[in-house]
């Protein structure tokens, strides 16, 4: 008999690759969506969609009824917790067996930024929920860089503020593989488990640079920028202060030195290695050309 998976955050990037990894598996996808305009993504993937906001927790029992399997996503915000407390009493209400939450990397009551401290409270209460549980906590994404693209396209340059940090960055898709293991495997195998992802090997900006130069057949530089430049960017941006704030945060733990590390838990769960980031470049070349 098939088991319902209920994948929340289901038009985001790591839920979609999710939903891809997870595609002709024997389970029956169930995909959780904010807004019904945006359905049209997971319903093509085969998953039966339903409508409902983690931060209501009076839109969620629909979704999670007849669930065997949660895949918990919450937003980045300082809400986090209030939303993985709204998922995880719909899913022990619905007699759900298992839950696979996406944490982060450092997650701890002590972490050198809030979204690590909000994300300890959420993967503590994921803990104590009565139910199997998996906590995935992943380095910081390749995927990032795709938010360059535009002045990668444009000028051969980006810009980050973490100076030579070096980073155990990860593939997103490595991430939704390492799930996917997990969600197939029997709920006992996991439970219990915390796992850190990252990829292969830890990462300078300037090394990252290089391999984008040879995806791309086009020299590529990284330009370090301070803190209060790479902020003023991202509000030009639109982009929310609390995430800004957040986004800062991070970079000054990573310029520390806090995020050179790797493991081989990718490895372990998947029998082959995370993937490189050139195997990242070279995949995703053409979001770093004009479309000119």
């Amino acid at each position: 008999m098939s088991r319902t998976v209920l994948i929340t955050g289901a038009t985001g990037a790591v839920s979609t690759a999710l939903i891809n990894a997870l595609e002709g598996a024997e389970v029956d996808l169930r995909a959780l969506v904010r807004d019904g305009s945006k359905a049209a993504g997971p319903r093509e993937r085969g998953a039966e969609v339903f409508v409902g906001d983690l931060d209501d927790a009076r839109s969620l029992p629909p979704a999670f009824e007849g669930v065997r399997d949660v895949w918990l996503l919450t937003p980045n915000g300082p809400r986090a917790p209030e939303h993985n407390m709204n998922a995880v009493w719909a899913a022990r209400q619905a007699g759900v067996e298992r839950v696979v939450r996406l944490s982060v990397v450092g997650a701890a009551h002590d972490a050198p930024n809030r979204s690590g401290r909000l994300h300890a409270l959420s993967d503590r209460e994921t803990e104590r929920c009565g139910m199997r549980w998996t906590i995935l906590r992943p380095h910081w994404f390749m995927r990032n860089l795709l938010n360059e693209a535009g002045d990668i396209a444009a000028t051969g340059t980006f810009s980050l503020n973490m100076a030579a940090a070096r980073i155990g960055m990860i593939d997103v898709r490595d991430i939704a593989e390492c799930a996917a293991r997990v969600l197939l495997d029997d709920p006992d195998r996991h439970h219990g488990q915390t796992y850190t992802l990252t990829g292969p090997r830890s990462l300078t900006f300037d090394e990252v640079a290089a391999h984008l130069s040879l995806a791309l057949g086009r020299p590529i530089t990284h330009v370090p920028v301070s803190d209060d430049a790479k902020r003023k960017t991202l509000l030009g941006y639109g982009v929310p202060r609390w995430i800004a704030d957040m986004l800062e945060e991070y970079a000054q733990a990573y310029e520390s030195g806090w995020g050179d590390f790797t493991t081989d838990t990718v490895a372990e769960l998947l029998g082959r290695p995370a993937r490189d980031i050139a195997d990242f470049a070279r995949d995703h070349a053409a979001a770093f050309v004009s479309a000119d």
